[in-house]
C-alpha cells in the first residue's frame, strides 16, 4: 500500500480544484489548420480536437512530455522547436535518436507542430518532447531501462511520461518508478497492448492512465487488450511523423496513449495547478461513455474527448446519482477513485464485475478521519456484510460477477460533505489443490485423461502434481492460459529420473509436451510461470491431460481358428485388434439345440466390426456386422447342438478401447424362449403345438405381456375354429389391419362386440373381466344372481360379478391367494392362454 500513499492523501479534490482557479472559459476559436495533411487525421475529429484547440486558448503553458520510447527523429520538420534535452539508455553519452521509427511516431501525435504549412498537427501544441531513448531498434526493452527512463523524466523536468509500450509481468524496480513518479507529482500515461488479452504493465498501475483503442464507429478493436485496469480508450488508426521527415498511417493503443498524453498536456497547460490526480479525474469524466453504461473491461470510462476535457467543469463527485443500488455506479474491481458523500443520509454505491471468485481489498480513506461503513452484497447470493472501514484494508470474498459495495458515514446526524478515495484490488481465489507449491506437496490425480484449471493466486507460486501409472501407455500435456501475463512452463518428471522442460511457446500461448510412451511409475507434472513475477497473477491456467493406457488382449493369441479362445455361455471376453488384419477366433460349444446369440458391445463409433460363424468343419453359416456409428451389435441364430467357431476383424485397429465379445444359448420349449418354468408354460405349449396360438416371431412368446383386443379375437378364432364372419365396420379397423378377419368371425359368434363410438380399438389391451367375460360367452354363461362375491375386491354392485360368481362356482377362475381378483387389472398372453387350453379340454 506504500506506493499508492501519497496519491490516497490528495482525497480534497473539491479544495484542490478551486485552489487550482479551475474555471472554464471557451475563447475564439483560432484559424484553421494550415497543416496540409491534417486532412488525414481523422482521429482528430473523432476526439473534436478543434473545440479543445478553441478552449485552451492561445496563451498555454509549455508542458514538457518524455517520451519513453525508441528515440525520436531529432531533425524531423515537423518536430523543429519541439523538442528539448532527453537521453539514450541504450547507448549512454549518444543522442537519443530513433532507429526503429516508434518513438517518432508517438513524438507527432502529441506535439507535431500546428499551423507551420507542413506536415500534419500535433494534439498539443504548447508540448514539447523530451526523447528518452529506452528500447532497442527492434522496439524491445527491459523494465530496468525503463525505469530509469521515467526517473530520468521525472528528474529533468517532465509533467508527463508517455509509454506507448508493454511488458506482461510487474518488477519491482518498474513499481518503484511508477511510484517515484507519482510521488513527483508528473502525469504517466500508458498503452494497453495490442494482443486481445491482459492489460499491459505499466499500464496496469492503478496510477497509470491505461489506454485502450477504439475503432473509427467507436467500438473497442478487437487487438486492444482489456481488463480491470483500463481507463478510456482512444482512436486506433492514427496519421503521424515518420521517421526520416516523412508521415505514414500507423495504428494500436500505441498511438492511442500518445493522443491522452496530448490532451493531458492541453489541460495542464491551460491549468498548470493541477495535479496528476485532478487531471486523471477531469479525462475520465469527460471521456464519452461508450458500449455499457459506466466503466466496462473493453473501453474503460469512455472514448478521449479532448474538447470535454477542456470545456466540462469539474465534478468532485462525477459518479453521482448513484444514491440505490439501482444506481450503482460500475467501477473495476483494480482501482483508485475519488468521490465524496454529501451528508450523513448521503450514500455512494458502486458495482464491480469480478472476473473470478477471489477477494478484494478494499481501502477507504475519508479526508478528515470520519469512519465510513462498507457493505458489500453479492449479486449471485444477495447477502451482504457490513464492514467499519478505516486506513488498514478490508477483505472481502467475492464470487465471479457482481459484488455491490454500499458506503455511508457511521455519523448519520453529519451535516457537511466528505472526500473519501476508494482502492479497490482484486486477488484471484487459491485454487483447491493449494498447498502444492513443493514436489513432495505434490497434488496426486487420477491416473486418466481430465481437465482442472488452476491459479497463480502468490508470488512465486508453482503447482505440483503428481500421477500414478499403474499401467504402460501414452501420455500428452497440454498447459494453455487466458491471459498474457502468464507464459506457462511444463516441467515432467518420472520420480528419480531426469526432468524434461516444455516452454517453447510465448506469453499467454498454449504449451504441449510430445505423445510419450511411459512404464508405470509415478509422475511429476509441475506448471509454473516463465516470468519472475511479483505479484498474483489475474488469470487461470487449464492444464489438460491426455493418457491413454497400453491395453493388452487377454485372449491372444488367437488369430487362427486352431488358436481359438473357448468361449464358456454368457461369458464376457474382452479383446484388441492390432491392426485390420488381425483377427479374433472363439469356439462356442453347444450341448442341446438353442437359440444361440452373439453380441461384440464396445466398439469404437468410428469402426466397422464384422464377424463370421463356422461350424466345427469351417464351412460358413452366417456372417454379421455392426452398422455405421453403433457401438454394439447383436445376433441371434437358431443352431443344433455341436462346436461353433466366430471369427473376429474389424476394418481398422483399435487399441484404447477393448471391445466385449459374449455368446449365450437359450433353450427352445416349443419353439420358444421365455416360457421355461413360467407357471403358464403347459398351456402355452399345448396350445402352440395345436397350431392354435403363435409367438412374435423372434422365439418369443412374452407370456407376461398384456394381450390385445386382436391378439384375443385370433386365439379364439383359431381354438374354436369359427369360420363364418360378419360384416363390420369401425372408424379405427379396416380390412387391410391384420386382424380384420378374426374380429369379423368372433364378432359373428357373439364374444366380441364394439364401442358405442363406432371404434373397435384392436390394439387395447382386455382387462381381467373382459377376458373372464369373452371366455364366459363362448361358455354360454349369462352370470349367477344369488350369493356374495367370492372375492375381496368385488362388490355385489361391480357390472361383472355375475359372470365372475358362475366361473368361480364352476372352477374355471380362481382369482389370488389374498382372495382378490383385480378386475381391472391387464389381462395377460399367459393369463388367456392358461383359460383358453382349460376350456378346450374340458
Amino acid at each position: 500500500m506504500n506506493r499508492f500513499y501519497q496519491l490516497i492523501l490528495l482525497i480534497c479534490i473539491i479544495l484542490a480544484v478551486e485552489g487550482a482557479g479551475i474555471t472554464v472559459q471557451v475563447q475564439a476559436a483560432p484559424s484553421l489548420s494550415t497543416d496540409p495533411m491534417r486532412v488525414k487525421q481523422t482521429y482528430l475529429d473523432l476526439i473534436h480536437i478543434d473545440a479543445a484547440w478553441a478552449a485552451a486558448g492561445v496563451n498555454s503553458s509549455s508542458v514538457i512530455v518524455a517520451v519513453v520510447d525508441t528515440g525520436v527523429d531529432l531533425t524531423h520538420p515537423d518536430l523543429e522547436g519541439k523538442l528539448v534535452d532527453g537521453i539514450n539508455l541504450i547507448n549512454p553519452g549518444t543522442k537519443p535518436l530513433d532507429d526503429n521509427g516508434h518513438g517518432t511516431n508517438v513524438a507527432g501525435i502529441i506535439a507535431a507542430s500546428l499551423n507551420n504549412d507542413k506536415g500534419i498537427a500535433g494534439i498539443a501544441p504548447n508540448a514539447k518532447i523530451m526523447p528518452i531513448k529506452a528500447l532497442e531498434s527492434d522496439g524491445t526493452g527491459g523494465e530496468l531501462k525503463l525505469g530509469q527512463g521515467v526517473r530520468y523524466a521525472v528528474d529533468h523536468g517532465a509533467q508527463i511520461v508517455v509509454l506507448s509500450l508493454g511488458l506482461n509481468k510487474s518488477s519491482n524496480e518498474l513499481s518503484a518508478a511508477i511510484q517515484y513518479a507519482e510521488d513527483h507529482h508528473v502525469l504517466l500515461v500508458a498503452a494497453s497492448g495490442n494482443e486481445g488479452t491482459s492489460i499491459k504493465y505499466p499500464a496496469a498501475y492503478p496510477t497509470v492512465l491505461a489506454v485502450g483503442g477504439v475503432t473509427a464507429d467507436k467500438h473497442a478493436d478487437y487487438r486492444s487488450n482489456f481488463g480491470p485496469e483500463l481507463d478510456l480508450v482512444a482512436p486506433w488508426d492514427v496519421f503521424t511523423t515518420k521517421l526520416g521527415g516523412g508521415y505514414e498511417y500507423k495504428d494500436g493503443t500505441s498511438m492511442s496513449a500518445p493522443q491522452v498524453a496530448g490532451v493531458a498536456a492541453l489541460l495542464l497547460g491551460k491549468y498548470p495547478q493541477m495535479t496528476p490526480l485532478q487531471v486523471r479525474e477531469q479525462l475520465l469524466q469527460s471521456a464519452e461513455d461508450l458500449e455499457t453504461p459506466g466503466w466496462d473491461a473493453t473501453t474503460g470510462y469512455g472514448l478521449l474527448r479532448a474538447d470535454l476535457a477542456l470545456t466540462k467543469p469539474f465534478n468532485p463527485d462525477r459518479f453521482e446519482p448513484n444514491n440505490s443500488k439501482q444506481q450503482a455506479s460500475s467501477i473495476p474491481v483494480q482501482a483508485i477513485i475519488h468521490s465524496s458523500l454529501s451528508s450523513g443520509q448521503d450514500q455512494d454505491w458502486f458495482v464491480m464485475d469480478c472476473p473470478y471468485d477471489g477477494t478484494v481489498k478494499v481501502t477507504i480513506r475519508s479526508a478528515d478521519g470520519t469512519v465510513i461503513l462498507l457493505r458489500a452484497e453479492s449479486a449471485l447470493t444477495g447477502s451482504g456484510i457490513t464492514y467499519s472501514a478505516g486506513t488498514a484494508p478490508t477483505s472481502i470474498e467475492v464470487k465471479k460477477g457482481r459484488t455491490y459495495l454500499q458506503l455511508q458515514t457511521a455519523d448519520r446526524q453529519r451535516l457537511t460533505s466528505l472526500n473519501y478515495s476508494l482502492q479497490t484490488e482484486f486477488q484471484i481465489y487459491r485454487d483447491q489443490f493449494e498447498n502444492n507449491d513443493k514436489q513432495y506437496q505434490a497434488f496426486t490425480l487420477p491416473a486418466r485423461t481430465q481437465t482442472i484449471r488452476g491459479t497463480f493466486h502468490q508470488k512465486g507460486d508453482v503447482d505440483w502434481f503428481m500421477l500414478p501409472l499403474a499401467t504402460s501407455g501414452t501420455l500428452r500435456i497440454r498447459c494453455s492460459v487466458d491471459t498474457g501475463r502468464i507464459d506457462p512452463v511444463i516441467l515432467f518428471q518420472k520420480k528419480g529420473e531426469k526432468s524434461m522442460t516444455i516452454d517453447q511457446a510465448g506469453d499467454g500461448a498454449t504449451e504441449i509436451t510430445p505423445e510419450m510412451e511411459l512404464l508405470p511409475g509415478d509422475y511429476y507434472i509441475r506448471i509454473s510461470n516463465a516470468k519472475d513475477f511479483s505479484e498474483p497473477i489475474t488469470g487461470e491456467y487449464t492444464l489438460s491431460i491426455e493418457y491413454t493406457p497400453k491395453l493388452l488382449d487377454p485372449n491372444e493369441p488367437n488369430d487362427k481358428p486352431y488358436q481359438a479362445t473357448f468361449a464358456g455361455l454368457f461369458t464376457d471376453y474382452p479383446g484388441l485388434f492390432h491392426s485390420n488384419q488381425d483377427e479374433d477366433w472363439f469356439e462356442v460349444r453347444l450341448s442341446n439345440e438353442g437359440l444361440t446369440q452373439l453380441s461384440v458391445t464396445n466398439i469404437p463409433l468410428d469402426r466397422t466390426l464384422y464377424g463370421t460363424l463356422y461350424d466345427n468343419s469351417l464351412n460358413e453359416k452366417f456372417s454379421f456386422q455392426n452398422l455405421t456409428g453403433n457401438s454394439s451389435l447383436f445376433v441371434e441364430q437358431k443352431l443344433p447342438a455341436g462346436t461353433y467357431y466366430i471369427k473376429l476383424r474389424a476394418n481398422e485397429s483399435f487399441l484404447d478401447q477393448m471391445y466385449h465379445f459374449k455368446a449365450g444359448v437359450y433353450l427352445l420349449n416349443s419353439g420358444y424362449i421365455d416360457i421355461s418354468g413360467h407357471w403358464a408354460a403347459d398351456p402355452i405349449s399345448n396350445l402352440t403345438r395345436k397350431e392354435l396360438i403363435s409367438g412374435y416371431g423372434n422365439y418369443r412368446f412374452a407370456p407376461d405381456r398384456p394381450i390385445t383386443r386382436a391378439e384375443a379375437s385370433a386365439m379364439l378364432v383359431k381354438a374354436f375354429q369359427l369360420t363364418k364372419l360378419r360384416d363390420i365396420q369401425y372408424t379405427d379397423l379396416n380390412p387391410e389391419h391384420w386382424a380384420y378377419s378374426y374380429i369379423a368371425k368372433t364378432e359373428q359368434a357373439g364374444l366380441v362386440e364394439g364401442y358405442p363410438d363406432q371404434s373397435f380399438q384392436p390394439d387395447r389391451t382386455l382387462t381381467r373381466m373382459e377376458m373372464t367375460q369373452m371366455l364366459a360367452k363362448r361358455l354360454n354363461m349369462a352370470g349367477k344372481r344369488r350369493g356374495d362375491s367370492p372375492f375381496t375386491d368385488v362388490s355385489n354392485e361391480y357390472w361383472g360379478v355375475g359372470i365372475l360368481k358362475q366361473m368361480w362356482a364352476d372352477g374355471w377362475i380362481s382369482g389370488y391367494p389374498d382372495v382378490t381378483f383385480r378386475p381391472e387389472e391387464q389381462a395377460t398372453r399367459a393369463e388367456f392362454a392358461m383359460l383358453l387350453d382349460r376350456i378346450l379340454n374340458r
